[in-house]
């Protein structure tokens, strides 16, 4: 991975609505209402109940790429 490709993700997080978010899916988090995720922000509705996987991997990427990203940066320093 380049530099450049690194710094794209980051930005793209770092522009995104901040977190955490939480994904809320309907009969297993709450019992009524829509699954969403739940963000610093405006909320996100899912309305696939097909999508619950994939919902709860878009709402840990808020949390999970900018420690992807600090790991990726300590290991390439390490190697500098």
């Amino acid at each position: 991975m380049t530099e450049l490709e690194l710094k794209e993700i980051e930005d793209r997080c770092k522009n995104a609505t901040k977190g955490p978010w939480k994904s809320m899916i309907e009969g297993r988090d709450h019992t009524s209402g829509d699954s969403f995720i739940m963000t610093g922000g405006e909320d996100i509705y899912i309305s696939n109940p097909l999508f619950d996987n994939n919902q709860d991997f878009i709402a840990n990427a808020k949390q999970d790429i900018p420690k992807l990203i600090a790991e990726i940066k300590r290991l390439k320093m390490k190697t500098e």
